[in-house]
């Protein structure tokens, strides 16, 4: 497959946004009715996309290029109407609107003023949004290099398949009874928890993601969810974002315990997929219930 004589890839070199573990590629896209140009994310695990291959980055051009078309953006648009029709998160909309421009917004002058912007920023790519970070963009208007978003009309979910799983609200509820509404980390009942996969989603490719059913056993549910509060389920995407990032394992209280293997991945063990899961055992964050049992049972061995 050739990549499409209308599409030029503006540099080799792939940008990257290293907290989101995100990698793109700058491009332009020429169309008969107008040229566009920005960042194509081609690492991207809120929607499962991770290209590797030059025959595979051709490809994905490609199909962006076809579904960015000018003639596709009326359609595009009336869909995303009836996505938020009735749905109750004005604020995050208000961020939506903000990009649909099209073009790179900046974070401090274009986007509404708002103390939590990367909650904001993270909602849409969780209602499956496609976005570009550019981190160290100029703007003209605040006369410094500032942090730049741009929204891709492309589908939600993107161009292929979602790297998210997703449960009903009945589900959710029966997730949190069947775990006793017991904060894993503080191990304590919590009215705030949800439910977090145990298997981090940043090492998840297109084969990892399941259907949860409704009626998924009680053992099911215990040996794929713990719950945990928002500001420890950030901590622990920042935590499994390391470790993917750097090979080191992260702590909990700074305690190098684990049950498992060493503080180090096991290079053996594939870094992204369903396999992947094995190199996650005995890791404190990936299952925090029974990292706490077993440091405890070490603990009260005899000497």
């Amino acid at each position: 497959m050739k990549l499409n004589p209308n599409i030029k890839i503006v540099s080799d070199k792939r940008e990257t946004h290293s907290k989101a573990s995100e990698e793109y590629v700058s491009v332009r896209f020429d169309y008969p009715q107008k040229t566009w140009e920005g960042w194509i994310p081609v690492e991207y695990r809120r929607t499962g996309v991770s290209i590797k291959t030059e025959d595979e980055l051709v490809e994905y051009l490609n199909n962006v290029y076809a579904e960015m078309n000018p003639d596709n953006y009326s359609a595009w648009l009336e869909s995303q109407k009836e996505f938020w029709a009735g749905k109750k998160a004005e604020i995050t909309k208000s961020f939506f609107d903000c990009l649909l421009e099209g073009s790179w917004q900046c974070a401090d002058c274009t986007l509404p003023k708002n103390p939590n912007f990367a909650r904001r920023i993270q909602d849409l790519k969780e209602f499956g949004y496609t976005l570009a970070t550019n981190k160290n963009k100029f703007c003209t208007s605040c006369n410094a290099n500032k942090t730049h978003i741009m929204l891709l009309p492309i589908k939600r979910q993107g161009v292929g398949k979602s790297g998210y799983e997703v449960f009903s609200p009945k589900l959710r509820r029966r997730i949190i009874s069947v775990l006793g509404g017991v904060d894993a980390y503080e191990n304590k009942v919590n009215a705030h928890c949800l439910p977090d996969h145990k298997f981090s989603e940043i090492r998840w490719d297109d084969e990892t993601k399941e259907n949860n059913p409704d009626n998924m056993t009680d053992m099911e549910i215990k040996n794929k969810f713990q719950l945990l509060t928002n500001q420890r389920n950030q901590q622990k995407r920042e935590v499994c974002r390391t470790c993917y990032q750097t090979g080191v394992r992260g702590t909990i209280f700074g305690i190098d315990f684990y049950y498992e293997g060493t503080k180090y991945w096991d290079k053996s063990i594939p870094a992204k997929g369903k396999s992947a899961e094995k190199g996650c055992e005995g890791c404190p964050w990936y299952d925090i219930a029974r990292w706490r049992s077993e440091l405890q049972r070490r603990i009260h061995q005899p000497l």
